[in-house]
């Protein structure tokens, strides 16, 4: 299909939001056309009908299910995409009653948002779906399809200043994921303020974060502009968000709404331009229902939501963080020993990057050439060795290095279409092949 004639009205009172999806239809090809009610919509409509309406539900004015009823009486065949952040099943099953094509929740998953257009439209062209990832920092390694697909949702999201949520275990690198989403976004001129909430002594966070006046309490003998002014034109990054306590949740909840906040002991708000992107290892969700996170603060910073897989679902990043690492720990390359790589990549790391550099920056301490053999790494990690039978010790289990052998078989020793049907990367099953001591 011809990509450039196809049009995506995006009806949502939120700005962000708008831009968000702006941002990832524009990146596949897609022409952009945007009403931030019903009624603007509507309107909209009536002038020029766009092949396709992704239409929120929660509108001022008239709602998304009354736009949508509306929408039905003279355009019966329009492809209409609802989109909620308060989903529920009845609000589904109304949607779908009401005419709706298909029903997505925020925060919005692009790759589901890629298969609803697709699905609707037409088959979009693999090259603009993929797309290619801006340049990475030299700190940055992404060999994994897993963390590549992460990278690509960065990029297309940091484009627009909608909040951003980034999930994952504790050392998964949530942080690296902040820089580069401020990094590749138009407010990269300005350096990223970063808070850690856990951090911050619980007496003290209000005024680290919306500021002080002079003399508001004991201690007070300056003024202070807390993080969120600090950030002013740029991006804040606010590390473990669930700490946040619950009496502050509201006061961040208005200062993303109405983009102001008021300093301890002021008499009024101060206008701030500031992008946010929070990161935590905790579930907010279980957190809401368990009463300790809001609600309505955990949709609206969760816009958009990026998971970073944990180390042990990406092993195919270890070799190259291990030749940065040790490239950077003792100034020239290293090498591993084939049971030292064997080991690293049946080891779990359940501290994840964190854990491997640890571990690689001893293995660079103790190993007196450029070599790391197995007795250079952490006891825990050394202990994966491969026995000469091919007995692996870690983390593959016979039923999976029974599946790969016999995929392997099937396709007649072929890596590629074996990699294929058994769904990783080429890659991913070479790393696999040699943490089972496969030759061949």
């Amino acid at each position: 299909m011809e990509q450039a004639s196809q049009t995506i009205l995006i009806v949502d009172d939120e700005a962000p939001q708008r831009e968000l999806l702006a941002s990832a239809l524009q990146s596949w090809g897609l022409a952009i056309v945007e009403a931030a009610s019903g009624e603007a919509a509507l309107e909209r409509i009536s002038e020029s009908a766009p092949d396709m309406v992704l239409l929120d539900v929660r509108l001022g004015g008239i709602d998304g299910l009354e736009t949508l009823r509306r929408i039905r009486l003279n355009h019966t065949e329009l492809p209409v995409l609802l989109i909620t952040g308060f989903a529920d099943i009845r609000q589904a099953v109304e949607a779908v009653k009401s005419g709706a094509d298909d029903y997505l929740s925020k925060p919005i998953d692009l790759d589901e948002l890629q298969i609803a257009v697709t699905d609707a439209l037409g088959r979009l062209e693999e090259e603009k779906v993929d797309g290619e990832l801006p340049n990475l920092p030299e700190n940055v390694v992404a060999e994994s399809a897993a963390m590549q697909a992460v990278l690509r949702t960065a990029a297309l999201v940091a484009a627009s200043d909608a909040p951003v949520l980034v999930m994952g275990e504790s050392g998964v690198g949530k942080e690296v994921i902040a820089d580069l989403i401020h990094r590749w976004s138009h407010r990269a001129a300005k350096p990223l303020i970063a808070a850690n909430c856990a951090g911050l002594p619980e007496t003290l966070i209000e005024s680290e974060l919306f500021g002080h006046v002079k003399g508001a309490f004991t201690g007070a003998s300056t003024t202070r502009e807390g993080y969120f002014r600090a950030a002013e034109g740029s991006t804040l990054f606010l590390d473990e968000i669930g700490e946040l306590p619950m009496h502050l949740q509201p006061k961040l909840l208005r200062a993303l709404e109405a983009k102001e906040v008021t300093p301890v002991g002021a008499d009024r708000p101060v206008p701030v331009d500031v992008r946010l992107v929070a990161a935590t290892n905790k579930n907010l969700e279980q957190a809401v229902k368990d009463n300790t996170f809001r609600e309505d603060l955990y949709y609206r910073l969760n816009v958009v939501e990026l998971n970073v897989p944990p180390l042990r679902d990406r092993r195919e990043d270890i070799p190259a963080l291990v030749r940065k690492w040790g490239s950077e720990f003792v100034g020239a390359a290293i090498r591993l020993s084939p049971q030292a790589l064997n080991c690293l990549l049946a080891y779990e790391w359940p501290g994840n990057v964190r854990e491997l550099r640890n571990a690689i920056q001893r293995a660079c301490l103790l190993c007196r050439g450029d070599v790391v053999m197995p007795e250079h790494l952490p006891a825990k990690v050394q202990a994966l060795v491969v026995d000469d039978s091919g007995d692996e010790l870690g983390r593959l289990s016979q039923v999976e290095r029974a599946t790969i052998l016999a995929t392997l078989e099937e396709c007649e020793g072929n890596r590629t279409i074996a990699a294929r049907k058994l769904g990783i990367s080429r890659r991913g099953l070479i790393y696999k092949l040699r943490a089972m001591n496969f030759e061949g």
